[in-house]
């Protein structure tokens, strides 16, 4: 779907010189399929989740990255800001807020009002991370210390073990 955040996304990291590769690929469905098609390991892909975050006059709105091999406790999510209810956004809102369709989004937020939150194994298992880059049909593979350093994530603990 977005071309335009593909090329917002290699012009970040062509500035910020780090060591990545494009992967052209056919549209897979599911994360093990394209680990598959790229050549990476399941836990390698970063899956980026649209969470809403509601309750205690808290109303955020989260782009939260873990490993594709784990599963995501919201709960956590919420804890963490404060907040007493978590949920998915619809597909309607992760298009709004990411301009990519769901399984898409890249594990960086272009939006001011999407604050990025990634679980600390991302960043622990694997020298490089697999994801797709703003379209189902290309994939970037990211060395993992440049992407801590350029997203700087929050790091919360949700990812369950």
């Amino acid at each position: 779907m977005s071309e335009q955040i593909f090329q917002k996304l290699t012009a970040l990291l062509d500035q910020q010189q780090a060591r990545y590769r494009v992967v052209e690929h056919p549209t897979a469905g599911k994360s093990e399929e394209v680990a598959k098609i790229r050549g990476t390991e399941l836990g390698q892909g970063a899956k980026a989740l649209v969470c809403k975050i509601k309750g205690n006059g808290i109303k955020q709105t989260v782009l939260a990255i873990l490993p594709a091999d784990r599963q995501a406790d919201l709960s956590k999510i919420a804890e963490y800001l404060g907040g007493t209810k978590a949920s998915l956004a619809s597909p309607a809102e992760v298009t709004e807020l990411t301009d990519c369709v769901f399984g898409a989004i890249p594990p960086f937020s272009f939006h001011e009002s999407l604050m990025l939150i990634a679980d600390p194994s991302l960043l622990e298992r694997y020298n490089e991370l697999a994801f797709n880059a703003g379209t189902l049909e290309r994939s970037i593979i990211l060395n993992t210390e440049d992407y801590g350093k350029i997203v700087k994530p929050t790091l919360v603990q949700f990812a369950k073990q």
